[in-house]
């Protein structure tokens, strides 16, 4: 949620609240950018969008961590092969 809501600076701001076993997440539009004002079901769609898109992020990145590695040991492993055999 984090990395939505910064993902909407100078959009607007936000504030997370605890209310037993929920968290409330308010939002607020901020001065208007280029003239536009995000009415609140924008906001909030855009928010919601941008959450889904970090939760998706998220467990693509947990999934591919094993392969994202492995290339970047083989990558990094070239590299500093190439640099042995130069120099």
């Amino acid at each position: 949620m984090d990395a939505a809501a910064y993902r909407l600076i100078g959009t607007a701001t936000y504030q997370i609240e605890r209310a037993d076993d929920r968290y409330v997440c308010r939002l607020v539009s901020s001065i208007p950018q280029k003239g536009a004002v995000l009415s609140s079901d924008e906001l909030k769609e855009r928010f919601l969008n941008l959450v889904a898109d970090e939760n998706v992020r998220a467990r693509v990145a947990e999934k591919t961590e094993g392969i994202r590695n492995v290339i970047l040991a083989l990558a990094f492993g070239a590299l500093a092969a190439n640099q042995n055999d130069d120099g």
